[in-house]
């Protein structure tokens, strides 16, 4: 094989490689969009806590860097993901 043909084949190769590269980037655009989609599907509810559950919350809240809203949020998803272990 001469070297004009090895370089060609390597182009070649090269170019699928790219292209499954694409493909692959596609595929992800795709999927983050729907996730995207997925949480903008977000419920609200009215939530009533008493002053001193909501003063507890806030300040856990604070110690890991979240909202209010973020904390318990991430509260129910933990309880959630424990009660599925069961």
């Amino acid at each position: 094989m001469t070297d004009e043909k090895k370089l060609d084949a390597r182009e070649q190769a090269l170019q699928q490689r790219l292209e499954k590269l694409r493909n692959m980037e596609d595929e992800i655009r795709e999927k983050e969009n729907a996730l995207k989609l997925r949480e903008k599907g977000k419920k609200q509810l009215v939530l009533r806590l008493s002053p001193t559950l909501w003063e507890e919350i806030a300040r856990w809240a604070d110690e890991d860097f979240r909202s209010i809203n973020g904390q318990i949020e991430y509260l129910l998803t933990e309880c959630v993901r424990a009660r599925k272990k069961k």
